[in-house]
């Protein structure tokens, strides 16, 4: 295996002749020494659970993972709560079973980097011990019936992904001549064959019983096997699981829409589904099989895919939370260290710096500087020295129409926006067509929110409409559905995006316009109902931080007689409203401090029998628990016209004609008139 025989030779000489590397290697050994004091790197004998169910159930925040315990009954939630049951521990032994995995990979890069014995002896025993552990787990009881059930997880798919790390360990030692004796080398044989047997029946559910080949389930059995037939240098296997239904390259043609985004329209199972690419192509080089460069049956190829996250990120590198995926946490980071790390060694897309910088600090890096095992393993020793010191590459408007999302950019204009008019998503999507992020080049001020972990209660607050910046009717949600984009142009001077739907609602049509120009993006949101009875239109945004206006007056939402509650779902608290804005003549005006000296204003206009509100909401999936401050413009009646204006600076003013549908927009001395024409859309006249 010449080309395995590279990758220990790569991460020896990344260490001698790069300072980041060498401080890398020292601090992963530092750690693990550290690790070793504790006691803590023992295998548990018991399987793991569900990691989703690591919630805590009153503040729904993920609950702390130390990883120098090594055992845990009780477990603590960021605000001091402490929980106890099985759901909890099966869900910490999961952690657990994770970072030992973790460990056994890290300590065999250690020992190809430093050659210091004692660590490939480290990974060596953890990954015997875990061999000769896994004929014992059973085939899970308590995993719930829609899953897939694995040994030492209640999830066959959590144990393709450990599988792949502690594989990935073994043939790391094996690449840098570490010997196993016949004893070792029998239970890693039984571990890899009874791993074999499971990921090839659990595919053919997926691929031949439930015609489900293009489950993200799929590419992470195809990469655990991938991983079996690199370790048992079977390259004809591999070469056939390339070449197979449901294999690497059908599942890249069915996975991936031909715009490179992951089918399901979720951010987090792109990066998912790419990472399990990625560990394959590794696997196939170490068989002296090329994949980089392979492309699915409509163009789609791991270049696409990372490109595509070059261009979703916001300025800082923040990756948007679209539909179901966590908006921060440690776990993901280091994922996405992972593939952007890959993403400039193999194609050196420069997009991908900020990813990787806000990557790093997420991971603990101040300065988003390379640290941890991704940075040892991954780090390019020629396209970046150090993503902290890369600037960002300015970057134009973005059109994803199989996918169904659009970005827009102007270069003199420091406020951006993405809209998600795409297809629902399926178990992962959320009903939020045409909802709006919109993005400062200092922070995000209304992102998509992701979701908590799947075992909290408040995980149907987050897929609901009214999470979401955009319009609900009756405080219901949307259905499942598809929108369209009617226009999309970007010239020198703007860009403009026309979204449409019309089976959100039943007899309802709704028609997004935004026009980002170097000043303001101005954002004019049309409904129109053709039922019999007038509903409650409603228009939402939720800012991360709370509007500032004089014209805003505040309630006691302890009085819900007087300032009622909005009901949104059965099994969902109610919102109560907080605040009212007194319109003065036709428009409100209010701003956002996004950090010192960094302010949006926004101003909004409030037509007669509208009423625009602040209601409190749970807060962001990181922490629900902290309410923020949502707004809510609404009426009463069959049409809507909800027109609302975005700057940095001093504050704009409306004039608007009814007759001629016309706006005209005065901000910083200068007036343009805008023109809403049924046929075109939006026109700057």
């Amino acid at each position: 295996m010449s080309d395995a025989v590279r990758v220990g030779e790569t991460i020896r000489a990344k260490v001698q002749r790069l300072a980041w590397a060498s401080e890398v290697a020292n601090s992963l050994k530092e750690e693990m020494d550290g690790l070793l004091a504790s006691g803590s790197l023992i295998i548990p004998l018991e399987p793991g659970g569900w990691w989703h169910q690591y919630v805590c159930p009153q503040h729904h925040t993920e609950l702390l993972f130390d990883p120098s315990v090594a055992d845990a009954t009780q477990f603590h939630c960021p605000h001091g709560c402490v929980v106890r049951g099985a759901e909890y521990r099966g869900a910490w032994l999961v952690y657990k079973h994770q970072q030992l995995a973790r460990i056994a990979l890290g300590a065999a890069g250690v020992y190809a980097a430093l050659r210091d014995d004692a660590y490939a002896a480290l990974s060596k025993r953890l990954i015997v011990d875990y061999a000769a552990q896994f004929p014992v787990y059973p085939v899970h009881p308590e995993a719930q019936p829609w899953m897939l059930k694995g040994r030492a997880f209640h999830q066959a798919l959590t144990e393709s992904i450990w599988s792949t790390t502690l594989i990935r360990a073994y043939v790391l030692l094996v690449d840098e001549g570490v010997v196993f004796s016949s004893d070792e080398q029998q239970k890693v044989d039984v571990f890899l064959h009874l791993l074999e047997e499971s990921m090839r029946a659990y595919r053919g559910i997926l691929i031949h019983e439930r015609n489900n080949a293009e489950n993200n389930y799929t590419a992470w059995l195809n990469a655990s096997l991938a991983c079996v037939y690199a370790a048992r240098r079977e390259r004809h296997e591999l070469e056939a699981l390339v070449e197979a239904e449901g294999g690497f390259c059908h599942h890249l043609s069915i996975g991936v829409k031909p715009d490179q985004l992951e089918f399901e329209g979720s951010t987090y199972y792109h990066v998912f589904v790419l990472r399990a690419y990625l560990i394959f192509a590794e696997m196939a080089k170490r068989c002296g099989k090329d994949l980089y460069a392979s492309e699915g049956s409509l163009g789609q190829s791991m270049r696409g895919m990372m490109e595509a996250l070059a261009e979703l990120a916001d300025d800082h590198g923040v990756l948007p939370a679209l539909h179901d995926g966590p908006m921060e946490r440690l776990p993901y980071a280091r994922e996405i260290a992972e593939v952007a790390e890959q993403g400039l060694s193999h194609y050196a897309v420069e997009g991908l710096v900020p990813i990787l910088r806000e990557a790093y600090r997420q991971m603990g890096s101040a300065d988003g500087s390379r640290s941890g095992l991704e940075a040892l393993l991954y780090g390019s020793t020629t396209a970046i020295t150090n993503p902290s010191n890369v600037p960002a590459e300015p970057r134009g408007s973005k059109l994803w129409p199989a996918s169904g999302f659009v970005i827009g950019r102007h270069a003199s204009n420091p406020l951006s926006f993405l809209v998600d008019f795409g297809e629902h998503g399926g178990a992962h999507g959320h009903l939020d067509k045409l909802h709006l992020t919109l993005m400062h080049k200092d922070r995000t001020l209304s992102p998509d929110f992701g979701v908590v972990p799947y075992g909290s209660t408040l995980r149907p607050w987050f897929g609901e409409t009214t999470s979401h910046n955009t319009v609900s009717l009756g405080g219901k949600s949307q259905a499942e559905h598809t929108g369209r984009c009617v226009r999309f142009e970007q010239t020198e001077a703007s860009t403009y995006a026309w979204l449409q739907s019309d089976a959100a609602y039943e007899g309802g049509l709704l028609n997004r316009h935004l026009l980002l120009t170097s000043d303001w993006l101005l954002d004019w949101f049309e409904v129109t109902l053709t039922n019999e009875e007038d509903l409650s239109i409603e228009w939402w945004m939720h800012p991360v931080v709370a509007p500032q206006s004089k014209q805003l007056t505040e309630r006691s939402f302890a009085d819900t007689l007087q300032y009622p509650l909005i009901s949104i779902h059965e099994n969902l608290v109610d919102l109560p409203i907080v605040g009212r804005f007194a319109p003065e003549a036709l428009h409100v005006s209010m701003e956002y401090r996004l950090k010192e000296g960094s302010e949006i204003s926004q101003t909004a206009m409030v037509l007669p029998n509208q009423e625009l509100l602040t209601v409190q909401t749970t807060g962001h999936s990181i922490d629900p628990s902290i309410p923020l401050t949502a707004l809510l413009h609404r009426q009463m009646g069959k049409r809507a016209k909800f027109i609302h204006l975005y700057h940095v600076g001093t504050g704009a003013m409306f004039e608007y004609d009814p007759a001629e549908d016309r706006l005209g927009i005065t901000f910083e001395g200068r007036t343009t008139s805008v023109h809403m024409s049924p046929e075109q859309g939006l026109l700057m006249v």
